[in-house]
């Protein structure tokens, strides 16, 4: 949207924080507006498997674009994710009202480029979103995401209460929930999540990066967050997941803060096994994947491999 757009919006999602209370938690802790009756998603994002090709790439650069070219090259490159014609989205952790350096939110310079390559490849569209913890617009603004989407030619779309739907999302613990309408009406997903330490989960990726498509009341998911999570990598399942590693937090997490707490690590992990993925990224944090609940149990279910290595991984220098 255009920047008088984008300010109409974001002042329509101030004028709600203030109406439930000013704390900026504008969605991620109150009831959203819904359809009447569940749908189902009917789109199916991911792309067939190529046994040519590794599964989990993760490239090492200091600049994060190179990086982020050379991980998704290695991976068969964006037109093999992206068609020409497609409405994409591209869901980066837009969480927080922090800066770059703070490292609670995807590098911005990764989203931006992300957009320029799908548009490049053809795509109809893309749409760049989040439902975020804190005030949206603060955090769209101050994370540099905003910014950085526009100028690469996406749409940048702030969750209103009448974008969510009541869906079917056929988890064990996550069955009907409203869910941010951008991400059930695309052709293709991209999960760009950024490796945080997490207070609940150990850790928050990329299958933890998805919760934030749903609205709700999400803090009743943190009782049995592991099984949230699945549920949730379940129903997604992107076409593409890319893990910013270029900034670590490796302490207090989700939100941050603090830059003693930030790790300089300049990857950027792309991949196609989003479980194999969090097993790679979890190492930054000074984990391994068989320590991590949701990891463990996403292997467990098949949703995709923990032991990333036996399936094909590949490091670029």
């Amino acid at each position: 949207m255009k920047r008088r757009e984008f300010l109409k919006k974001t002042g329509q999602a101030v004028a709600l924080a203030a109406v439930t209370g000013g704390t900026g938690l504008v969605f991620h802790n109150r009831e959203t507006a819904t359809a009447n009756a569940p749908i189902v998603k009917s789109v199916d994002f991911e792309i067939p498997p190529d046994k040519s090709l590794p599964p989990v790439v993760l490239a090492n650069n200091t600049d994060p674009i190179v990086a982020l070219n050379s991980a998704l090259d290695a991976i068969g490159g964006i037109k093999r994710f992206i068609q020409p014609g497609e409405r994409v989205t591209i869901k980066p952790n837009v969480g927080w009202d922090r800066t770059p350096e703070q490292a609670a939110n995807t590098n911005p310079l990764l989203v931006g480029e992300m957009a320029r390559l799908c548009l490049e490849a053809g795509a109809a569209k893309v749409i760049v979103t989040d439902v975020t913890c804190n005030e949206a617009r603060r955090c769209f603004l101050r994370s540099g995401i905003r910014n950085a989407a526009e100028e690469a030619g996406a749409d940048v779309i702030l969750a209103q209460p009448d974008d969510f739907l009541m869906t079917n999302i056929g988890g064990e613990l996550l069955t009907t929930w409203p869910v941010l309408k951008h991400f059930i009406h695309c052709d293709r997903l991209i999960n760009m999540a950024i490796v945080k330490h997490h207070s609940l989960s150990s850790c928050t990726l990329a299958m933890k990066n998805l919760y934030g498509m749903i609205g709700g009341r999400r803090n009743q998911l943190h009782q049995q967050i592991d099984q949230s999570i699945v549920d949730l990598a379940s129903f997604g399942r992107p076409t593409l997941t890319v893990i910013d590693a270029t900034r670590v937090l490796l302490r207090g997490g989700p939100t941050g803060g603090s830059l003693d707490d930030v790790a300089i690590e300049n990857s950027v992990i792309c991949a196609t096994d989003q479980v194999a993925a969090d097993s790679r990224a979890c190492e930054f944090l000074g984990l391994e994947g068989n320590q991590v609940s949701h990891i463990v149990l996403a292997d467990k279910i098949g949703l995709g491999s923990l032991d990333y290595r036996s399936i094909g991984y590949k490091e670029i220098a």
